[in-house]
């Protein structure tokens, strides 16, 4: 779907490119994840990918064409939401997806279904200017699908939404993996990653340091853990134990067969604590 080879891109008048030799891929159908703190390069890439950007260097291929050689055709065939709501303010919602609606030739999902699964169809008349920033952040999120597209773009989709919201959007995102869409995902909450990301790439100063499936990554770059917690002398107390050595721990037996264990529960590493190990960044 996506094809990348030594994307490099540099602004004008900046010291240092934006992007350093970027290579990588995405698969029909997966959802993939871009990575990385505010200013590691996730926007710029979106930006070259999409046709905003046209003065790269390097091969960037999107449906296997170049992307600099697409014409009007490409966004009938691609959605995008960005992380900074832009939309017809004096217009009501139904009014902004009626009018992109319109600019499309293809398929056309239904926006009150849509809108619906978001909660926001009881705003739907309301103009949008008078919408909090979450419900701007929705709204984008919807016009991105409205026509059906077979690639999608999201940034940041779930910035500024509540949590409950949030899930909704999530689950949308499941469901378009689930009807063969591919979606690539920039953003620097690593949590939302997890949960929706086949396989991720971990991108800091505008140079790709690893790319995986969030489950592999874990389990190569965390130690799981098990922590217990039990009941001495009436104080509750925990400990910690390698997973990898559990079954060979005589202090852990112990507690076993004490019989006041009160929790246990495994941990393993997070997709932020790997972020961290790897890149030696944090996510800001």
């Amino acid at each position: 779907m996506i094809g990348v080879r030594d994307l490099q891109y540099n602004y004008a008048g900046a010291n240092e490119p934006a992007l350093h030799g970027l290579d990588f891929d995405v698969e029909d159908g997966e959802v993939f994840g871009f990575l990385g703190p505010s200013g590691a390069g996730k926007t710029t890439t979106q930006k070259v990918l999409i046709g905003l950007l046209d003065d790269y260097s390097g091969e960037v291929r999107v449906f296997d064409q170049e992307v600099s050689e697409w014409g009007r055709d490409l966004y009938e065939r691609i959605g995008v939401s960005t992380e900074t709501p832009n939309h017809y303010r004096k217009l009501t919602g139904r009014e902004n997806l009626e009018l992109f609606a319109s600019l499309y030739g293809g398929a056309v999902r239904d926006p009150l279904a849509l809108l619906e699964r978001v909660g926001m169809v009881d705003a739907i008349d309301r103009r949008v200017g008078a919408y909090s920033k979450g419900m701007q952040m929705r709204l984008n999120f919807v016009r991105a699908l409205i026509h059906d597209p077979e690639l999608v773009f999201l940034d940041e989709p779930t910035a500024g939404i509540d949590p409950g919201n949030a899930r909704a959007v999530k689950a949308i995102v499941e469901d378009l993996r689930e009807e063969g869409v591919t979606v690539f995902l920039t953003t620097h909450d690593m949590t939302v990653a997890d949960q929706l990301c086949d396989r991720v790439a971990f991108i800091v100063d505008g140079r790709i340091s690893v790319i995986d499936a969030p489950r592999t990554l874990k389990l190569e770059h965390g130690e799981p853990i098990v922590d217990v917690e039990y009941r001495a002398d009436g104080t509750l107390e925990s400990r910690t134990f390698s997973l990898a050595t559990l079954g060979d721990n005589d202090t852990f037996h112990d507690l076993l067969q004490t019989g006041h264990i009160e929790t246990l529960h495994t941990e393993e590493a997070s997709l932020e604590d790997v972020f961290i190990t790897v890149t030696g960044e944090e996510l800001t």
